[in-house]
């Protein structure tokens, strides 16, 4: 066993250490799916939707630098590779630089001068200053002054409207046909009103695309800006019929919240709907670092009101997750006996819910301080990154009890699987909200005795302290949104946010054992 380990340790510090961190992300081969029941116009409309697709990428690599060209002059591969990875620079799970001549992450990518104080910021009088969809730039006398994303980027943005024109010229569906039309009105103008309603009145397309700013995770500064990020997508019918059941539920689950009545009296728009998807390609913040696998769209808070939201969970990319990494992190890491538990099923349903859940609390606060993104500033998107994992699994746990989801997954299921993923997503560290969100809470788990180690140093869950402990944090984080409480959001990380000794140990382990940290794909032309 000794020798056997020298001779590991021996080959691993012979590699290049960024080829490791390169080697860290599986490679995921995106095969062309099955389109036997897709016209000859609709293969087109997906060519003409992946070409957009490219073009919102481009956007997001200026988004991150200022514009700058990162790739420039490397020769390297494995450090070119990291850096189309991260899509920058920097590695994204601390924020370092892993290229010559860059610093550390700035916390405002590039959606705001490096040097811009706060004092500066607060004076400039433009209200168009808070909006997701401007730039903070200088101009030729130094002073700060806005830019709309339309005129940033009029050219990528002529492009992807070029490709979405056509899209809208060959497609067959009206409610395809006008979505598109009003998503080229929303990139024209920067107001996605229309095209996020238009969005959610398409029901009838087996295809979709989402592109354009929503994700507002790369903005650690004010958590304001939005990122250009885009999918294409194909429905995956049998898993969308299995799931739809739970679109009619959306007001009785805000109703069973676990917290004051006072916190959910939002009314989640009755047309919400869920649908699972094979991704055929992901490109800008969607494709950076570590790959989501599900949202929920879109974030405005009247057309949520007025229609809902639409929940889009990327099926064949979970069943990567899951067999890659869920799975062969919980088998080494989980207490024998409860392995069993571990369930691709329960990985997809705990997604489900936890994307269900972004849906539901609270919009507004309930004291006057505005929407809850106001009112909690940069810490809004690491207290909602809690609400829908915590919320989501307290959620699917007391359907399973009301047996409204028997035949399905079981509560052991659910929990176990869902502390598998924990160990996995706290691997993307501190440099993430999601990262963040995940330490917090495996480490309130910790501290409530749900999750304990024993003497051979696997973890053992108390499945009644930790359907208890989750449902605690879930209220605790709720109120937290609907009172808009900074202090208390902070008073959270600061208790929760450090990752342990005990996991970093998990870590070594999980290394040792050559289980991806993420995946990156190769997409066939």
């Amino acid at each position: 066993m000794c020798a056997c380990l020298v001779l590991l340790s021996c080959h691993e510090s012979s590699r290049n250490p960024l080829q490791k961190k390169v080697d860290e992300y599986a490679l995921v081969k995106i095969a062309t799916p099955d389109l036997s029941g897709i016209t000859e116009n609709g293969k087109e409309v997906l060519r003409l939707y992946r070409w957009a697709a490219d073009e919102a990428d481009q956007i997001y690599r200026k988004q991150m630098t200022h514009g700058d060209d990162y790739l420039e002059g490397i020769t390297d591969p494995s450090v070119r590779a990291y850096a189309e990875i991260n899509y920058g620079p920097w590695d994204r799970m601390d924020g370092k630089a892993f290229i010559d001549g860059w610093g550390d992450r700035p916390a405002g990518a590039g959606f705001y001068p490096s040097d811009m104080t706060p004092e500066e910021f607060d004076a400039l009088e433009d209200p168009a200053k808070n909006s997701p969809y401007t730039l903070i730039q200088r101009g030729e006398d130094g002073a700060l002054q806005v830019v709309p994303f339309h005129e940033a980027y009029a050219p990528e943005i002529q492009k992807i409207c070029s490709f979405l024109q056509s899209a809208a010229d060959l497609t067959i569906k009206p409610s395809v046909r006008e979505y598109l039309l009003r998503k080229m009105d929303a990139l024209r103008s920067d107001n996605y009103y229309e095209s996020d309603l238009a969005w959610l009145d398409m029901t009838d397309s087996k295809m979709d695309l989402i592109i354009g700013p929503n994700e507002t995770e790369d903005d650690q500064l004010l958590g304001r800006k939005a990122s250009y990020g885009a999918f294409v997508l194909l429905k995956e019918l049998k898993k969308t019929e299995q799931i739809d059941q739970l679109t009619d539920m959306l007001p009785q689950l805000q109703a069973s919240l676990p917290c004051q009545d006072a916190y959910k009296t939002f009314v989640p728009g009755t047309e919400s709907d869920i649908y699972a998807y094979d991704a055929l390609y992901y490109a800008g913040n969607y494709n950076a670092g570590i790959k989501v696998i599900a949202v929920n769209l879109p974030y405005d808070e009247r057309v949520q009101a007025e229609k809902g939201t639409r929940t889009v969970l990327l099926h064949n990319i979970m069943k990567e997750k899951f067999n890659r990494i869920v799975f062969p992190i919980g088998n080494l890491l989980i207490v024998g006996d409860q392995t069993a538990h571990l369930n691709d099923d329960a990985f997809f349903w705990n997604i489900v819910f936890r994307e269900v859940a972004h849906g539901l609390g609270v919009k507004e606060t309930v004291n006057g301080k505005g929407t809850v993104a106001e009112a909690l500033g940069n810490e809004a998107l690491l207290i909602e990154e809690i609400k829908g994992n915590v919320v989501g699994l307290y959620l699917a746990c007391k359907l399973i009890d009301e047996h409204r989801l028997s035949g399905i997954v079981t509560k052991e299921d659910a929990l176990t699987t869902f502390v598998a993923s924990l160990v996995r997503s706290e691997r993307f560290g501190e440099g993430s909200a999601l990262g963040r969100a995940n330490i917090i809470i495996y480490n309130y788990l910790v501290e409530t005795g749900a999750i304990a180690r024993n003497e051979a140093g696997r973890y053992v869950i108390d499945y009644a302290q930790a359907q208890s402990s989750i449902m605690d944090l879930a209220s605790r984080v709720l109120g937290i949104q609907a009172t808009g409480d900074r202090e208390g959001a902070a008073a959270l990380e600061e208790q929760y946010g450090k990752l342990s000794l005990v996991f970093k140990g998990d870590l070594r382990n999980i290394r040792l054992e050559g289980i991806p940290a993420d995946i990156r794909f190769e997409f066939e032309k």
